[in-house]
């Protein structure tokens, strides 16, 4: 048993309880009634090859971890950056589609605005002015008023 674990370690090929059993000789349910062989196999599964693929290169298990955790933060990163450009795009793409139909407000909005700001004020001023106007207008009627009856008592 142990020479088929370490044969499949030391050979590169895939460990597991299935294929150690086959090599050995014996079924699973041998494994799995001797605990002892069946943690140092599942332990051999865990462990990663003494070899890369091009079989030049020793890796740890540290190492890869250290690569999967950097792969997952880059996979982070361009998730974000694709979702970023994604809405950049259709806004883009809103806008064109807004502007090509005839619906959407003139190039020259902000000329609009403000002349829009500008005749308010004005309308502002205006009201202002009437409402000052007919203030001294009802002033002067009184003191028509005032002077038309005090030219009648005399």
């Amino acid at each position: 048993m142990l020479h088929a674990l370490k044969a499949a370690t030391t050979n590169g090929s895939p460990i597991s309880v299935s294929g150690i059993a086959r090599q050995a000789g014996v079924d699973r349910t041998f494994l799995y009634r001797h605990r002892d062989l069946l943690a140092l196999v599942h332990a051999a599964e865990l462990e990663p090859a003494d070899r890369d693929s091009a079989g030049a290169t020793p890796v740890s298990r540290a190492s890869l971890q250290a690569d999967l955790a950097n792969a997952q933060a880059r996979n982070t990163r361009l998730v974000a950056r694709i979702r970023q450009l994604e809405k950049r795009l259709s806004e883009a793409l809103g806008e064109q589609v807004w502007r090509d139909s005839g619906l959407g407000a003139p190039a020259d909005v902000e000329e609009l605005q403000r002349t829009i700001t500008r005749l308010e004020q004005q309308a502002v001023d205006l009201t202002a002015s009437l409402e000052e106007r007919e203030a001294e207008l009802e002033a002067a009627r009184d003191a028509n008023r005032q002077l038309t009856k005090a030219s009648l008592i005399s």
